[in-house]
């Protein structure tokens, strides 16, 4: 787990890390969500619409943004504030991930990071993009 303190953060700042989704994830998620599309439990229905098999959650890979800012970047002692994301391409089992963010600006007055995120696949494709606000509890 980084340390990184409110003050030490600087713009350009990057941290990354990486995941390989397994079924064990998808089904770990589903055990918590509920979620059962069938997108997402069936292989034959997601090819059926053009897919190359089941689709991994979007929420699952949007989870990972919070691991960036709660292990990497910042780290300990900050909190997940806002995040908005987007979806840009379909994820599946066995997809490495490799997820980024990269420090955007600093709040004086309120103590917040602005932290812009991507997620790409083994293939280098933006899966998702976020764009991530915290704070600090130190």
């Amino acid at each position: 787990m980084r340390h990184y303190s409110y003050e030490s953060l600087e713009p350009g700042m990057k941290e990354s890390f990486q995941r390989t989704v397994t079924e064990e994830m998808m089904e770990l998620f589903y055990r918590i969500s509920g979620d059962n599309n069938p997108m997402h439990m069936e292989g034959g229905i997601a090819k059926s619409k053009g897919f190359s098999g089941r689709l991994v959650y979007g929420m699952l890979t949007a989870s990972f943004y919070s691991t960036l800012v709660g292990v990497y970047l910042p780290g300990e002692k900050c909190i997940l504030q806002e995040l908005d994301t987007s979806f840009h391409k379909p994820v599946y089992i066995g997809d490495q991930l490799l997820i980024t963010g990269t420090v955007r600006e600093k709040d004086e007055l309120f103590r917040r990071v602005r932290i812009s995120a991507v997620i790409r696949n083994q293939r280098g494709e933006r899966v998702s993009k976020a764009a991530i606000t915290v704070g600090f509890y130190e």
